[in-house]
């Protein structure tokens, strides 16, 4: 069947050539940013550009440096595990194998939450990832590499996937965070520094990037990367960017898959996350179960059997032991809707209001800010 999938802005990076283009910079072969002494790449976990051009009145600084080419273009699904994998290896999920935030380990019938659930859920970051991390590379050549994060990331199995060879440095609140990458970047020439902030992230998920709250939260952030660019040390060169947008999904629009609902049929396991289904089909059922969700969906997402998404690019290039962690339907929301499978007893997750994963210009395209030498 024919598909009619989102073109992305032409002027929109790709976010996987980020930390390589960073690299390039510090190591005399400047490209998309000018040559620096040392490099900082700061996540906003969840800062889109319609959610900072939305909110431009408590963001002058960031709006005021957010040129028309300072875009980048996340990976799909739009979500944190697969787009910082993809950030911190230069590679598409297609290759690193995080194809979004749960997803079955094939042969069996666990769904494996890929950010938080590495332990429990039985994941070896150091397999089950399969690109080298881009900082393990390069520490290994001799360059200084650092992560400025909250404490409790450091020895998670999602940084031991993604950051290993660098240098961890904890910080709980978030203006010390950019103080550290700062002071590290200047004790370090050569170093690369990735800097996590994710609370915006976290605000909108419990209350929506349309609230006072992640408004108030946005000009707190905005202030202190004005105070931070600022103060940078001659020839540290930084770019900021997110790792995803954000669709704000109210609980009336959410769509609850119950117990003997016809959607359901011939799936046996409901993954990925509210916007962007992973549907693992019992076995031959997959054009029925494809079929039954066009039919009722179509108005709303892109629906796509699995061939079709890995013919479609969605995921890059598909690495063949990949292949299986795909669900063998995916449903990817286009319309402000959110499914949930309503049958577990835990509806928690379906408090969340800020949403994202799927392929819309809200989720999927970031920020890409040039601060300090790179301005």
């Amino acid at each position: 069947m024919p598909l009619s999938l989102p073109i992305d802005p032409p002027s929109a990076r790709s976010l996987t050539g980020v930390v390589p283009q960073l690299i390039a910079s510090v190591s005399g072969r400047p490209d998309w940013f000018a040559a620096a002494q040392s490099a900082i790449v700061v996540v906003a976990d969840g800062l889109g550009r319609a959610n900072l051009s939305s909110r431009a009145g408590y963001a002058r600084f960031l709006t005021e440096r957010m040129t028309k080419r300072d875009a980048a273009r996340t990976v799909f699904p739009s979500t944190t595990a697969a787009a910082l994998t993809s950030l911190l290896t230069g590679t598409a999920p297609g290759e690193h194998g995080i194809l979004g935030y749960r997803v079955r380990v094939p042969g069996t019938a666990v769904a494996a939450n890929q950010l938080t659930g590495w332990e429990s859920d039985g994941l070896d970051p150091l397999v089950w990832q399969r690109a080298q991390p881009l900082f393990e590379r390069e520490s290994a050549a001799g360059r200084p590499c650092f992560v400025v994060s909250r404490p409790q990331y450091a020895d998670t199995g999602f940084s031991t996937a993604t950051v290993r060879g660098a240098r961890f440095l904890g910080a709980e609140d978030a203006a010390e965070r950019f103080a550290l990458a700062e002071a590290v970047a200047a004790q370090h020439p050569g170093a690369l520094v990735y800097l996590y902030v994710p609370e915006l992230d976290v605000i909108g998920h419990a209350r929506g990037s349309q609230s006072d709250a992640w408004a108030a939260e946005l000009e707190r952030i905005d202030a202190i990367v004005r105070r931070w660019d600022a103060q940078l040390g001659r020839g540290i060169g930084a770019v900021l960017t997110a790792d995803h947008g954000m669709v704000d999904v109210p609980a009336h629009r959410h769509v609850l898959l119950r117990e003997g609902d016809e959607l359901l049929a011939g799936v046996s396991i409901v993954a990925g996350e509210p916007r962007m289904l992973h549907l693992y089909t019992e076995p031959g059922a997959a054009g029925e179960v494809a079929d039954r969700w066009r039919a009722s969906e179509s108005g709303r997402s892109w629906v796509l059997e699995r061939d079709e998404a890995v013919d479609a690019g969605l995921f890059g290039t598909v690495d063949p032991a990949v292949a299986p962690r795909l669900g063998d339907v995916l449903v990817a929301a286009r319309a402000a809707v959110a499914y949930y499978d309503d049958r577990p007893s835990d509806k928690r997750p379906q408090r969340m209001i800020g949403q994202h994963g799927s392929l819309t210009d809200e989720e999927r395209i970031v920020p890409l800010i040039r601060l300090g030498a790179f301005a």
